[in-house]
């Protein structure tokens, strides 16, 4: 069995909520367990970690928020190869990693990396993994931040957070995200704009082209077409994200099942996927997985998850009218 420090460590990564640790200590165990000949148990163990990281979603931990509740801080799992979106987004990805770690060596000529991004895609489709990805190749902290504590009825207010954000971001290195993006980047000429929204943009404007520090700014939106256009230029890059194709669904499914997955021919699928986003489709996975062990078996046919996909068209969609039925 596992040794006492393994199990110490075990226990103090679970309640420091540090999944990198626990992750290496669980794999410790494993190997531990290798070496004594219970092999069915190392491989066991392994099973389950590898499990854990097709399923794991970043973490919010709402005791790292700053004094000003401007910010979360998210524990970060992901890797780029887990991410699954067209190889030329991922190779534009891949670019931004590949200027951030060598960075200075783009200095030397008179020139900065890439460091403020721009996503814009259906909800779902990868943006804040995407952070969460980025962040975990480059081993800097993830900030969420909180639109809803900037956004405030009080003239200057929301202006003065935003610079508070800012100094935070000058001073901490890491990876900030401004979800729902368009709640203060939205159009400055559109008729239900007011006064202060117009100042509030004005002074993202303003910070995000000053910005002289190393974090990396991701902005990400649902619908880009609400952005004023004098943001576009401010930032590096756009990344546009997509529902999922046919080939990314299959690795979605097959990823997302796992050890659960039949030998059925998930093609005969395609047709009821249509409109699912990446995340969706991936719980969808998981509660056929769920609903397999309930009922005590270990693999998901293709009729159970058929079932849970159109669950998902319902609970996303509640006035379509699915009629695809498989033959």
């Amino acid at each position: 069995m596992a040794t006492a420090i393994q199990i110490k460590s075990l226990i103090k990564s679970h309640y420091e909520a540090d999944n990198a640790s626990f992750l290496t200590a669980s794999l410790q165990v494993a190997a531990h367990e290798a070496r004594q000949g219970h092999s069915a148990l190392a491989q066991e163990i392994r099973t389950l970690i590898d499990r854990s990281k097709k399923e794991a979603k970043p973490l919010i931990n709402p005791f790292a928020a700053d004094e000003n509740g401007l910010f979360l801080e998210i524990d970060t799992n992901h890797r780029l190869s887990e991410l699954i979106v067209p190889v030329d987004l991922k190779n534009r990805l891949q670019r931004i990693l590949i200027e951030y770690r060598q960075k200075d060596k783009l200095e030397r000529h008179g020139l900065r990396h890439r460091r403020r991004i721009l996503l814009a895609g259906p909800p779902g489709t990868g943006k804040t993994m995407t952070a969460s990805v980025i962040a975990s190749e480059l081993h800097i902290p993830l900030y969420l931040v909180l639109m809803e504590r900037i956004v405030t009825k009080y003239m200057g207010e929301s202006s003065t957070k935003l610079r508070m954000v800012f100094d935070k971001i000058r001073e901490n290195r890491g990876v900030y995200l401004f979800d729902e993006f368009d709640a203060i980047g939205a159009e400055r000429s559109m008729g239900n704009d007011v006064g202060e929204m117009r100042r509030v943009l004005n002074s993202f404007l303003q910070f995000v082209e000053q910005d002289p520090s190393d974090s990396i700014i991701i902005a990400a939106t649902n619908n880009i077409s609400l952005l004023d256009q004098a943001l576009f230029r401010r930032f590096d890059d756009v990344l546009y994200y997509q529902f999922p194709d046919e080939i990314e669904t299959k690795y979605l499914i097959e990823n997302s099942l796992g050890n659960f997955r039949g030998k059925q021919d998930i093609t005969i699928l395609f047709p009821m996927l249509s409109g699912l986003s990446h995340a969706e489709i991936v719980l969808a996975c998981i509660d056929a997985k769920k609903e397999a062990i309930l009922n005590g078996t270990n693999l998901v046919n293709i009729k159970l998850l058929e079932k849970m996909l159109k669950d998902r068209h319902t609970i996303f969609r509640p006035h379509s009218n699915n009629k695809t039925e498989l033959r």
